[in-house]
């Protein structure tokens, strides 16, 4: 039998006992649960392990199966579930966050970005272009940029960045869920917007318009080729189509993870591909189909004013800073990287082409400096986030030299009159500069693979798609209006003819 002193020392025992246990208690009574994120689609990269149901119960199994040790009474239940290895969510698609998410250094970089790449099309191109067509056409080329501005930037809100920018059932287009940016955001009372999955610091509103640059001044390009000959009507529905079925694809297979070649680690960082490759496969088709113009190879086509054309290309420079390092989607140094070999390249580019010119020509031309830089801006681009300073002035070189021979000895050769050698610049630079991404991307800076094979197919790839495709788009137009403007009319000028204005 127990005394009542012993009755009273077990009491006292489990009195205490009861006391240590309370802070555990405390901990495990007031564990508070999250609502879940909105959850990701799975990806075709490999995850990180993330934890689940099973996890829980093999750590509580481990535990359980432990020797007993005193300290463990004491140890709460969050401590426990905080040892299981928990990845943070990998999203596929845009997605909701609070304001607090967004960064707001990458955001005014973006925003400057956006408005910078816009000025490559209005007023740059619109310049450069404009001022190496005859006085009758100055109008009406300058004008076709600016239309394809307004036209595209309607399109791209309707389907083109859906198309572009978001998962779909196949790598070879995208979902519908953003159909007329259905879904995009900005909600102040709950302070939450969305973002891509792309560029999860900066808002959704602000990757849509930087996107949408790069959608308006790619089919822009193509003006130069069929320009002083093409019906406005007639370039306007063919943009239109253009855009949904050619560029916006291309696009998603080179940019959206789960796109046909970004899931093959083709690399592209700002556009030697899905831009450059793209508009000069459709240009040289388009001059083929269109025909020379009438007295091409005969007369002399004299430039309305190649002070126009500097300036329109020095706006390009300029504006090239936002295409390139803009594609950091960050203010970071990747961005900062990207700007400087951009600058080297067309430096290197433009005194490339002018020595060739001085070797062949015994002269130097205003023309040959602005289409040296703009082929060395070309050619860094798709590599202006992968490669060093050695890479870039290698991409300069020889691009200044291709370009050179893609805008003389092979527009020859092939026989277009590739009015403006969109292809001879934007279709040779491509290829070059998505070629030679393979060759000089340094893993230090991109922490990525490079295979030239693979560059070599993605570009070639895109080069036969975009030409077919272009071709059948100008066959459907021309049944519904006429694509070239009778001799008669492309005599007069388009300036007069297609829209009653001229410059005396």
């Amino acid at each position: 039998m127990y005394s009542k002193n012993s009755s009273l020392w077990i009491w006292l025992f489990a009195v205490t006992m009861n006391l240590m246990a309370l802070p555990a208690y405390s901990e495990t009574t007031n564990v508070e649960i999250s609502p879940s994120p909105e959850p990701a689609v799975v990806s075709t990269a490999s995850p990180a392990p993330t934890a689940d149901a099973t996890d829980l119960n093999s750590a509580a199994s481990a535990i359980n199966t432990q020797p007993y040790a005193p300290e463990q009474a004491a140890q709460p239940v969050s401590s426990v579930i905080a040892t299981v290895p928990v990845a943070p969510i990998v999203y596929t698609k845009p997605y909701s966050v609070g304001f607090d998410k967004i960064n707001s250094g990458d955001t005014a970089w973006m925003l400057s970005s956006t408005a910078l790449v816009l000025l490559m099309t209005i007023p740059g191109l619109v310049l450069f272009y404009a001022g190496m067509v005859r006085k009758r056409n100055v109008l009406s080329t300058a004008l076709q940029s600016f239309a394809v501005c307004c036209l595209v930037s309607v399109i791209w809100i309707l389907i083109g960045y859906t198309i572009a920018f978001t998962p779909g059932a196949t790598p070879f287009l995208g979902g519908f869920d953003r159909l007329m940016l259905s879904g995009l955001g900005y909600i102040k009372a709950t302070s939450q917007l969305t973002v891509s999955h792309l560029a999860p610091t900066i808002p959704e509103s602000v990757f849509v318009m930087f996107q949408m640059t790069f959608a308006i001044i790619t089919p822009a390009l193509i003006v130069g080729a069929f320009a002083e000959r093409m019906r406005f009507t007639a370039m306007l529905l063919f943009m239109t189509l253009w855009s949904i079925f050619v560029y916006a694809p291309v696009a998603h297979w080179v940019w959206e993870p789960s796109g046909l070649f970004a899931s093959m680690g083709v690399l592209d960082f700002a556009g030697g591909t899905v831009v450059h490759i793209n508009a000069g496969a459709a240009g040289l088709v388009c001059a083929y189909v269109l025909g020379p113009r009438v007295g091409y190879g005969k007369v002399p086509f004299i430039p309305y004013n190649l002070v126009y054309t500097l300036v329109g290309a020095s706006l390009l420079w300029v504006g090239w800073f936002g295409f390139n390092a803009g594609s950091a989607l960050a203010a970071d140094g990747r961005a900062g990287m990207a700007m400087l070999v951009t600058q080297i390249a067309a430096a290197m580019a433009a005194l490339t082409w002018i020595l060739i010119e001085w070797i062949v020509k015994s002269r130097i031309t205003m023309l040959g400096f602005a289409s040296g830089a703009v082929a060395g801006l070309v050619a860094i681009t798709p590599a202006s986030g992968f490669v060093n300073v050695g890479g870039a002035l290698a991409i300069g070189i020889a691009s200044g030299a291709l370009c050179y021979l893609g805008a003389t000895s092979l527009k020859r050769l092939l026989g277009a009159d590739d009015a403006l050698d969109v292809f001879g610049i934007h279709g040779v630079g491509g290829l070059v500069g998505a070629v030679l991404t393979g060759v000089f991307a340094d893993k230090a800076i991109s922490g990525l693979d490079s295979n030239v094979a693979l560059q070599a197919v993605a570009a070639f790839s895109t080069l036969a798609y975009s030409a077919i495709a272009t071709l059948i788009i100008l066959k459907l137009v021309n049944l519904v209006v006429d694509l070239r403007v009778d001799a008669e009319d492309e005599h007069d000028g388009l300036d007069l003819t297609q829209h009653a204005e001229r410059i005396m």
